[in-house]
């Protein structure tokens, strides 16, 4: 391909102007009749995919016509101001995505740098610099015929001094880096909806944290009952010890499961600083105490979910959305890469002003000097390269594929084990309630009979153990149907949208 490096050529005269027209017009002749000058591998197709359900499992929903969560909002689906408060922090100062919307940022860059590559360069040229020529060469010999000449001398070293523009531009015939910069589009909107998928993971953590928080809240409210009752069935055994109506075996025991609950209570409060400040990380903060509004936890119930049919499940979830791009970039890098097997065109031309002295500079058109040329570029041999490119490109594809095939069976497979849970773990808490009530019940009656000599401290200890067991365990479950619950919503594709988020985003979209 020919390049211009200064603009050396005279203004060209009626003779030159027809040979530059003829050597364009057999460039572009030759265009036309070259083919690919090797054979294009086949393309190798993927495997069919199993067929997506038309719809979800008739028991994880009361509403199968509901469309899906994910279209609710943050607030209405939490139902929580401090918790929507503390992920409207996230989105503004997670450090994570941070990170990403550089990423993204840089895809947009790409993006601007592919549609610049089919598009004129063209360059500003100024130089200034001296030489002299050999006696004993041919440019040597016309310039001593040139010196005999009395109207013009030449002085040794010969100065030069040019300024101009020159341009380059491969013309894009076969659509190759329209292609590229295309696909370079369809990955800077993947890479976003893989930023979009984080936002939906993070929203996910922090309610997950932000329950657990309200559950080790519960579970310390748990255990200072519990020390509280124990402390009366252990003053209940020193009068009764005083008295001579029981033995110190009795206090000694009551004594010992104060002290074990004690101790519990102060892991459970180290548990709450390690969640608290797994929020703050989150939130982008330094350590310190997490605002929680004081709830019946028990009672906690987001948003009933409804997770609608597959097909809103595809358009939800931002990880399906980018693998689905992924595959859409990955076709038009195949259409580029074929492109190489043909002819390139490039056209090169430069205009200025070129002396060999300052005073003659912008003397015209004396001084005025440009060229043109056409060069055409077609690989012939050894073209492993190329084919090796286009094969790529290929696996590729089919791995963005396959990629797509897996993300749709996890997301699908997701929604069925998490919305299962949350109604598992509803039918599991009603009926641990049921036990806690009996349990609370079967305390009462122990107390009252060790109060009037009628029971043994073991039966009061024991009826005691089995109600705090319950408790915490129901609280325990609860919290795993409310992690079962922000699960399902993150899945469904729910967590990327808040009511009163700003419109405008972090990049915008490059047009094609």
């Amino acid at each position: 391909m020919h390049e211009i490096n200064a603009l050396t050529t005279p203004t060209p005269n009626r003779r030159s102007r027809v040979a530059t027209t003829r050597a364009i017009a057999l460039a572009a002749g030759l265009l036309t009749l070259t083919l690919p000058a090797c054979t294009i591998p086949e393309l190798r197709e993927a495997d069919p995919s199993p067929a997506v359900p038309d719809a979800f499992p008739n028991d994880l929903q009361d509403q199968p016509e509901r469309a899906s969560s994910a279209t609710t909002t943050i607030e209405d689906f939490f139902q929580d101001p401090v918790l929507t408060a503390l992920i409207e922090d996230a989105f503004a100062n997670n450090l994570e995505l941070k990170i990403l919307s550089e990423r993204v940022q840089i895809a947009s860059n790409q993006v601007l740098a592919a549609k610049g590559s089919y598009l004129p360069f063209v360059d500003f040229v100024g130089n200034a610099g001296a030489s002299r020529t050999s006696e004993v060469t041919t440019d040597g010999a016309v310039e001593e015929q040139l010196e005999l000449k009395p109207d013009r001398e030449f002085s040794d070293p010969l100065p030069s001094f040019l300024v101009g523009a020159e341009l380059s531009w491969e013309l894009d015939i076969w659509k190759r880096l329209r292609n590229a910069q295309d696909a370079a589009t369809l990955r800077f909107l993947a890479t976003n909806e893989g930023r979009n998928y984080v936002i939906t993971r993070l929203v996910a953590e922090i309610a997950e944290a932000y329950y657990t928080l309200l559950a080790l809240d519960q579970r310390l409210e748990v255990i200072d009952q519990a020390i509280g009752l124990q402390r009366q069935s252990l003053d209940v055994s020193k009068a009764k010890k005083e008295a001579a109506r029981d033995t110190e075996l009795a206090v000694q025991r009551f004594q010992a499961e104060v002290s074990k609950n004690e101790s519990e209570r102060l892991i459970v409060q180290q548990e709450i600083i390690e969640v608290e400040n797994r929020i703050n990380r989150l939130v982008g903060r330094y350590p310190q105490p997490v605002e929680r509004e004081s709830r019946d936890f028990l009672s906690l119930g987001a948003n009933t979910l409804s997770v609608g049919v597959p097909s809103e499940l595809l358009q939800n979830r931002p990880d399906i959305r980018q693998a689905e791009l992924q595959i859409e970039a990955s076709g038009f890098d195949i259409k580029a890469a074929r492109a190489r097997f043909y002819p390139r065109l490039t056209l090169t031309a430069g205009v200025g002003f070129e002396a060999d002295s300052a005073r003659f500079m912008f003397q015209t058109p004396e001084s005025l000097a440009a060229n043109v040329a056409a060069g055409i570029v077609a690989p012939l041999f050894n073209t492993n390269d190329i084919q090796a490119e286009y094969l790529s490109a290929n696996a590729e594809q089919l791995a963005a594929i396959y990629e797509y095939q897996r993300t749709v069976l996890t997301a699908f497979t997701e929604v069925v084990t998490r919305v299962s849970m949350v109604q598992n773990y509803r039918a599991s808490i009603d009926l641990k309630t049921k036990q806690l009530e009996s349990l609370e019940a079967s305390v009462t009656s122990a107390g009252r009979l060790f109060q009037n000599a009628r029971a043994e401290y073991s039966e009061v200890l024991f009826a005691q153990r089995d109600l705090i067991e319950a408790r915490l365990v129901l609280i325990e479950t609860k919290k795993e149907q409310l992690a079962a619950i922000v699960n399902a919503y993150q899945a469904l594709g729910g967590g990327n949208v808040l009511a009163e988020r700003p419109t405008d985003e972090l990049t915008t979209v490059p047009t094609p």
